[in-house]
């Protein structure tokens, strides 16, 4: 199937849940793997403008608090939203990657073999009584004679979670924090299938995408992700430009789309190693300004990114274009951010 890059564009906004879906924020998540997670307002508000109509914020919070979802860092060194099981079979490929790309720096900090076990102990032994807030667990290590400053803290609590110790779970009273949890989901029994269904999951909430992109976000090898791939029953090959891509089962390419507001660190841009298809370098300057890392939430009409949004707090959604849209799409785009239900 040779798609162009408008089609390619609607089909993702299809496999994205972007108008929302008949699933719980769970079964959100655990379709889609894992979801971008490093700023937390933003992934809790991704995760509710793909479920249900009428999800809000708390609703995805309740979540987090019953155990059903987790964030870890099972990718990338970076954060991410997904589920117990998601996150054991992540980890059973990546966690090796991991502590070996992070070995060096641990080094660095003075956190020799020792220190990181006594880290481990007093950590494993707190959160078996209890939960606890990242100050407290740095508290219980520096009372332990176990320094934290200088990003130590930081290190050891990635470390811990890379190494299936725990997670970040429930929330705090406030519901702004969450607070460490132990992780008690195992590696999957077969590794084989855990991954093929990682492969799915990553293509039917996000394809078409490219073999590239599938490798840029797990990060692990392409022969290994090729292996599995070729045992996912429904994956289908289609062409973007000439360029090949993996869709879920065959599709028809959905009409053209309106305007949809996402989240800022939203996968419709980091759940891909190459972004042209849906912004323009300029546009991508714009989302990432001075290229720090900080992915601001954008504006999309059918799917490409226009502009930018911001929600001071207590006042209503500020857009700030970078394309030219016409008047029409303009007052499109105004009616969205006034409707833009889910707050700051």
């Amino acid at each position: 199937m040779e798609l162009s890059p408008a089609d390619a564009r609607r089909m993702r906004l299809r496999a994205h849940l972007l108008d929302g879906s008949a699933l719980d924020p769970a079964q959100v998540v655990q379709r889609a793997v894992a979801l971008q997670g490093q700023d937390l307002p933003a992934v809790l508000r991704a995760i509710a403008i793909r479920s249900r109509p009428g999800t809000s914020v708390q609703n995805v919070r309740a979540a987090f608090d019953r155990g059903e979802l987790v964030r870890s860092w099972p990718m990338r060194g970076t954060l991410f939203a997904t589920t117990p099981s998601h996150l054991a079979a992540l980890l059973h490929f990546t966690a090796d990657r991991l502590h070996r790309a992070a070995s060096r720096r641990r080094e660095q900090l003075g956190l020799d073999g020792t220190v990181v076990e006594r880290a481990r102990a007093v950590l494993q032994q707190s959160l078996a009584e209890r939960s606890l807030l990242r100050s407290e667990a740095l508290s219980l290590w520096q009372s332990a004679g176990i320094p934290t400053e200088a990003g130590r803290g930081y290190h050891l609590l990635a470390h811990f979670a890379i190494g299936g110790v725990m997670h970040w779970g429930p929330f705090d009273e406030t519901g702004t924090e969450q607070r460490l949890t132990l992780s008690a989901a195992a590696a999957p029994e077969d590794p084989d299938a855990a991954l093929a269904e990682v492969v799915r999951g990553y293509v039917a909430a996000r394809g078409p995408v490219t073999e590239a992109d599938l490798a840029w976000w797990t990060k692990l090898p392409r022969a290994v992700l090729r292996r599995a791939a070729a045992s996912v029953d429904d994956l289908e090959r289609v062409r973007i430009d000439g360029a090949d891509a993996w869709v879920v089962g065959a599709q028809e390419v959905p009409q053209a789309r309106g305007v949809t507001l996402v989240p800022a660190f939203d996968e419709w841009i980091l759940g891909y190693g190459d972004r042209s298809l849906v912004a323009s370098p300029r546009m991508l300057d714009a989302l990432v300004p001075g290229n720090n890392g900080v992915f601001r939430p954008a504006v999309l009409v059918d799917g490409v990114v226009v502009g930018t949004w911001r929600q001071p707090r207590s006042k209503p959604v500020e857009v700030e274009l970078v394309e030219t849209v016409d008047a029409a799409t303009r007052d499109e785009i105004d009616r969205a951010a006034e409707a833009w239900p889910h707050g700051v």
